[in-house]
């Protein structure tokens, strides 16, 4: 009987997925496609049959964090496919970086590529041939957990940013079709998801690759393009009571035709705009999309229309050839601006950037000490901006919950992102009718601000 059990027991595959969201979403790709041929997957290296990585390759540490999984990978199991941004990069001597580094991985490719994997996974690993295993959910497997979701709408990037090598690895702009895209988003809400959050590497972009060539959802023509994209996903989730947030925005003058549906409540009033930079020379030898000068007078107009509305950037310190005075133009920027949520790194050479080769190399002591200034000023206006919300009552997504809230709880209202920004500490609850658990929606007034986080109590 022992011996029958292991012959029809389903193959094992251990699974790794790193860096950002639009990865994780290629991670969930191959874990739905796995799942629907009957593949299990394992918890650890060890006691898998194969080991898949989902590697990131944008920053020097990503690339070591990738290395060093795939090293751990191969000592714990020793066959090991290897996907993602990292599979795509080769070293100095053109040769493929991961094959160079670890010849014995079993495969290898580049990001967004489930095809590959499954047929790396096929060769290495024969499909299962249970038709009762041959399952897997609508919605897809999720790494998320059931209350959220990330919703891709495109792969690749057009623009060619001198510091970024993200367009070699995933490549140009190609968006999704709009009836796919607002197909997936119906099945997430189907199965409970309460929060979309919208990814691409510009998501302000889509549809550019395509001219806005419409498509067709549930019979109704709609144009793919970003506009139209956002107002159908809001009157999507608006059954469902469910948010919808935007990721990846690129600050394009079409983007100030979003704001009103964040005022309708079409979606939430929430902006991750990667600026990068605020002043005007900089951001030339950037080579950054859209008027980057301009930048500081949109965010304005944006909040004379949406007034709640929350702004989440990245930016660098140190970028070669930046003086004091451009750096001094960006600490006013954020200042200014009232950036709600920044971070900064410190300029840190990508091996194929076009950056590396640009005159007036900073000094590794001060690109650090410039983003450690950078960082005094932007938590300074966060924990300012974080303070003036004490005493508001927001809707509450809940993320943790212990005894359905008699011992309290996490959560995040439309001005936190996951995983990303802080979280709101829910006090306990004292009476029956106040009681919650994780996926649930409550009101709370905000009682207390610690730093990134806030305190509240629900009503």
């Amino acid at each position: 009987m022992n011996d029958l059990v292991k012959s029809v027991a389903a193959p094992k595959v251990g699974f790794a997925s790193l860096g950002c969201p639009k990865a994780l979403t290629d991670s969930e790709l191959i874990l739905t496609q796995l799942s629907a041929e009957g593949y299990q997957t394992s918890k650890t290296f060890e006691g898998a049959d194969l080991v898949i990585v989902n590697t990131c390759g944008f920053i020097d540490d990503a690339v070591k964090e990738s290395l060093d999984t795939i090293a751990e990978a191969l000592s714990e199991n020793g066959k090991v496919i290897v996907t993602g941004c990292l599979g795509a990069k080769n070293a100095d001597d053109g040769q493929n970086l991961v094959s160079s580094i670890h010849p014995s991985v079993l495969a290898v490719t580049g990001p967004h590529a489930t095809n590959e994997v499954m047929d790396a996974v096929h060769k290495y690993l024969p499909k299962p041939h249970d038709p009762f295993t041959d399952l897997s959910p609508p919605q897809g497997i999720k790494l998320t957990p059931k209350h959220f979701a990330y919703l891709k709408i495109s792969e690749g990037c057009n623009h060619r940013c001198t510091f970024c090598i993200i367009p070699s690895m995933r490549g140009d702009l190609v968006s999704r079709p709009i009836g796919d895209v607002l197909g997936e988003a119906k099945k997430l809400f189907d199965a409970g998801v309460k929060e979309l959050l919208v990814v691409s590497q510009d998501t302000s972009a889509y549809g550019v690759d395509t001219k806005y060539i419409p498509g067709f959802y549930n019979g109704r023509p709609i144009k793919t393009r970003m506009l139209d994209l956002v107002r159908a996903l809001g009157e999507l989730a608006k059954p469902y009571g469910a948010w919808v947030r935007l990721h990846y925005v690129y600050p394009y003058p079409h983007v100030d035709e979003i704001i009103p549906l964040m005022a309708e409540g079409l979606c939430l009033p929430y902006l991750d705009v990667p600026l990068q930079h605020s002043h005007p020379d900089v951001l030339k030898r950037m080579k950054r999309p859209a008027s980057g000068e301009k930048n500081l007078d949109r965010i304005l107009a944006w909040r004379a229309v949406c007034p709640e509305l929350i702004v989440r950037s990245t930016f660098i310190a140190g970028f070669p050839g930046e003086t004091e005075a451009e750096f001094e133009h960006l600490l006013d920027f954020v200042k200014e601006a009232n950036i709600d949520r920044a971070g900064c790194f410190a300029y840190s050479p990508v091996t194929g950037a076009v950056a590396n080769e640009l005159p007036g190399a900073l000094p590794q002591s001060v690109r650090e000490e410039r983003q450690s200034r950078f960082m005094a000023v932007a938590e300074a206006v966060a924990q300012a901006r974080q303070s003036a919300r004490v005493g508001q009552v927001l809707q509450v997504l809940v993320d943790k919950s212990a005894s359905l809230g008699k011992k309290g709880g996490e959560g995040r209202s439309y001005a936190e992102a996951p995983e990303i920004d802080g979280l709101i500490r829910l006090l306990p609850v004292d009476k029956a009718s106040k009681t919650y658990k994780t996926g649930d929606f409550v009101k709370a007034q905000i009682v207390e601000a610690h730093g990134h986080d806030l305190v509240a109590s629900v009503v």
